[in-house]
């Protein structure tokens, strides 16, 4: 639906009419970011229409607002935006040439981010979602099933200021579902893991409580463990395209090709990402995913004689003492110290990276008080 010149007009004399009101709610504009409107430009609440970005397609980002939805070109800079626009974003859009076409005015802030270290040589974030009130994490009762992937996860929700909740699909194909549930729980304290089935129906109400009017989720996993199936059954019908899991290995290929933000009939948002076959943490030492995650850890090396401890040799280290009595899983022990290395490794290239920009900036700044020198 595009948005035509005399509902534009129309909008700009009434931006905060009731109908945009409820728009507004049921997509999730509360009063976090109603305070950032009420202290933006009388200019760009002017020209501009509230908007949150459902769609991203690389250039092209697709927006909803009050009369339908419209595309809006990414901006290649925009002073308040740090991170660049994302999939659950609130914008401020200047619709153009009838509505075909829209330019970003403005990025609300936002009041919770999952991201990932991007892939590849360059050190930079990769925002998965935003503005997420939940983060579903889903593993299948099967070969996908990985505790240590989990907790990879769990670190990452913590951090992004959302709340995780474990799924565990494919319930209907699980001969015993509850042990499952009974290992994931137990390294994901206060935490809710559901088991769920979209055949059966299964868990699908302890699902659906999180996904209230105006709140968004996102389901998070890896390929083929049924986050768009998922989606659809909350829907009632299909909205996005699905494909089978191979059984007989548990892998599958996900049929998701980009991050989409959907609204639920008399509900929520939800949001269907692709499969991740990797998630590199991203500032997880400044967040407190590590701690809520692997406390445990944390308060044993406390127990070490020394603060220096390596954990190796040491007399007194009380980390291998906790791995000699069961105290401490060793595989948990493992999986920290892979992810602390991990963690270190993303910050030793961050702060290279920002070394070499200051470095060149400070160069080029010589170049300039050499230039006016020489002038002068």
């Amino acid at each position: 639906m595009n948005v035509k010149n005399e509902k534009y007009e129309q909008n700009q004399q009434n931006q905060m009419n009731g109908h945009e009101e409820a728009w507004l709610e049921a997509y999730g504009f509360n009063t976090f970011f109603m305070k950032q409107w009420s202290a933006l430009d009388q200019d760009i609440k002017t020209n501009g229409l509230i908007g949150r970005v459902i769609a991203d397609f690389g250039q092209k980002l697709r927006v909803a607002i009050n009369e339908g939805e419209c595309l809006a070109n990414r901006p290649v800079e925009l002073k308040q935006m740090k991170s660049g626009i994302a999939t659950g974003d609130w914008v401020v859009v200047k619709p153009l040439n009838d509505g075909e076409e829209a330019i970003v005015l403005h990025v609300f802030q936002r009041f919770s981010k999952f991201s990932r270290a991007a892939a590849g040589v360059e050190v930079k974030e990769q925002i998965v979602a935003t503005n997420i009130d939940t983060v579903f994490l889903a593993q299948s009762m099967n070969k996908d099933f990985n505790l240590r992937r989990m907790e990879r996860y769990l670190v990452a929700a913590w951090d992004s200021g959302a709340t995780p909740v474990i799924l565990l699909t494919k319930a209907d194909l699980c001969e015993a579902p509850e042990v499952y549930i009974e290992q994931m729980a137990s390294i994901a304290p206060g935490v809710e893991v559901i088991a769920l089935s979209s055949v059966s129906g299964m868990g699908l109400s302890q699902m659906t409580k999180y996904v209230t009017k105006g709140k968004t989720v996102a389901i998070l996993g890896s390929s083929g463990v049924g986050k768009s199936t998922l989606v659809n059954a909350l829907m009632g019908h299909d909205v996005l395209k699905t494909q089978s899991i191979r059984e007989d290995d548990s892998k599958g290929r996900h049929t998701t090709t980009h991050r989409e933000l959907v609204l639920l009939p008399g509900s929520g948002l939800i949001l269907d990402t692709p499969g991740m076959r990797t998630l590199a943490l991203w500032d997880a030492e400044n967040g407190e995913g590590m701690e809520r995650i692997f406390g445990e850890i944390e308060g044993i090396i406390k127990e070490c004689r020394f603060s220096n401890c390596t954990h190796k040799s040491e007399p007194g280290c009380a980390i291998r003492a906790a791995l000699r009595s069961g105290r401490l899983e060793e595989k948990k022990w493992i999986n920290w110290q892979k992810l602390q290395k991990e963690i270190k490794f993303i910050e030793s290239k961050a702060n290279k990276k920002e070394r070499a920009l200051h470095k060149q900036g400070a160069k080029s700044n010589t170049r300039k008080n050499i230039s006016v020198y020489e002038v002068d």
